[in-house]
């Protein structure tokens, strides 16, 4: 006889919806959770990271002189912002923490019409046996052994460090660390040109209080989009005075007194030494594996040290992981479905295998980037034929409303007169209020022509992504041979192709 059906280590997105969708079947669960509530999702990751994103672009705003006014005397302050920061994620927790209560075993018996329960426990927890955790507490000595019959891991990652570089948490910090710091840095150089370090770019050079320099070793940042999504994204940040290195290489990095000196080589063979204030390591990030137990037991980890899944289940069968512990894909909204479909396989109520052939992101640069499916580059890789059109935010009333038309919509179908929605990629205001149509229109193998005469609100941007797709069939309102700066309309295809 186990003390749960199903123990569930980490309370980050994951583990949380994991446990949810547990009560929701009547299982008796205990959620087990090192740190704080919530993990880096909340705390040093999505939630706390986008409303400091948010913050910056209302602060830049407020001090554009392109609007009819200008204010004056703007002040801005590192701890004050970091207050309101908190408050977003404090809010968070305590709809967590609130729903945790409401969910707990009660003396009285379970809640009217609920046979399930949620038992919060405070601690790390290191598998024993294939059935058995010991969650150590933070005290010495406080430890509990914990049964269950199935288990769900989703203890996260970390930020990546690299071994000659000391991150002492003051000068040298990952993401983790930006809370602790004082004030906003004088000047700061970020290292790591992919998602997170452009972000953390971004964000700075928003308020307008740090010179901030990028370390990139690629010949562009985000190499993993298309150039023109890339090219929009770069010239934004040097145009708040972002340095940008360009193939550049990091040959050393070490704090001097009070401040930061990195040396890098440029791709010409020439070096350059500078000294910032702060360096921010954004180089990616590591699973949270070490001291669980989990090789003892026979789950079979990665070289990366992340757990080896097949559709969340590990090599132990009732053992299952999911979120940034598999490193699949890091992102909040894939670990919570993650967590949910894990508790469905161990209810025996999963309806198939999880796909991720639709998977949507938004990345918070300037302009913010919405992105789902392929992208151009991903098509020409795999030698997919496709149509594609560019559809400017110059041309959409509502961007050009908010008088801010710096960017585009970019759709891929197939080759054919079927038109089946293959990506998108949305750059500018409001893009992500693209991504749920196109969506589901991807997940239903759906024409891109059902979009072509939806009824939409005006002004809307997705007025952008309906003439977008009237291009693709010949029928747009603005034409391409009109504003050929503006518009693109072509169709890819392969010599070798049969």
């Amino acid at each position: 006889m186990t003390d749960f059906d199903v123990c569930v280590i980490g309370a980050g997105p994951a583990g949380f919806a994991a446990a949810m969708r547990l009560w929701d079947f009547g299982q008796k669960v205990c959620l087990v959770e090192r740190g704080r509530v919530g993990g880096t999702g909340v705390h040093n990751g999505a939630l706390s990271s986008k409303t400091l994103w948010e913050l910056s672009c209302d602060y830049r705003r407020a001090r554009r002189r392109d609007r009819g006014y200008v204010a004056t005397d703007l002040q801005v302050h590192f701890d004050a912002v970091m207050q309101v920061v908190e408050e977003a994620t404090g809010a968070k927790v305590e709809q967590m923490k609130r729903q945790l209560r409401e969910l707990a075993p009660r003396e009285d018996g379970p809640r009217s019409g609920a046979s399930g329960s949620i038992t919060l426990v405070q601690g790390s927890a290191r598998f024993v046996d294939p059935h058995t955790v010991v969650v150590e507490g933070a005290s010495a000595g406080d430890s509990r052994r914990i049964t269950a019959r199935s288990f769900i891991v989703a203890t996260g990652s970390r930020p990546r460090t690299l071994p000659e570089l000391e991150i002492d948490g003051r000068h040298i910090i990952t993401s983790d660390h930006i809370g602790r710091l004082q004030r906003f840095p004088r000047s700061l150089v970020v290292l790591g040109a992919g998602v997170v370090g452009c972000e953390f770019a971004t964000i700075f050079a928003n308020y307008g209080q740090t010179k901030v320099y990028l370390i990139d070793r690629a010949e562009r940042i985000l190499p993993f989009e298309d150039p023109d999504v890339a090219r929009v994204c770069s010239t934004n940040l040097e145009a708040k005075g972002v340095t940008i290195h360009h193939r550049a290489k990091l040959v050393s990095m070490h704090v001097v007194g009070e401040e930061v000196e990195y040396t890098i080589e440029h791709h010409t063979g020439g070096r350059e030494t500078i000294r910032v204030e702060n360096a921010l390591v954004s180089i990616g990030r590591v699973p949270n594996t070490n001291g669980l137990g989990l090789e003892d037991i026979g789950v079979t980890l990665a070289n990366g040290g992340h757990v080896v899944t097949t559709d969340t289940q590990t090599s132990v069968p009732h053992v299952y992981a999911v979120g940034d512990v598999t490193l699949d894909v890091a992102l909040v909204s894939v670990g919570e479905i993650e967590g949910r479909h894990a508790a469905e396989r161990i209810a025996g109520q999963a309806r198939g295998s999880l796909a991720y052939d639709n998977l949507s992101t938004i990345m918070f640069l300037d302009p913010e980037v919405a992105a789902i499916g392929l992208n151009e580059l991903q098509a020409q890789e795999r030698r997919i034929p496709y149509r594609v059109a560019v559809y400017n935010y110059s041309l959409v009333n509502r961007p050009i409303a908010m008088r801010a038309t710096d960017g585009f919509v970019k759709l891929l179908t197939t080759d054919d007169d079927e038109l089946r929605i293959l990506g998108m990629r949305a750059l500018g205001v409001h893009a992500s209020t693209m991504l749920e149509a196109i969506s589901l229109m991807i997940q239903h193998s759906r024409s891109a022509r059902d979009l072509a005469e939806l009824l939409h609100p005006h002004p809307a941007v997705t007025e952008g992504l309906q003439d977008c797709v009237r291009m693709l069939m010949g029928s747009s309102i603005y034409k391409p041979c009109v504003f050929q700066s503006e518009l693109r309309l072509s169709r890819i295809g392969y010599e070798d192709a049969e």
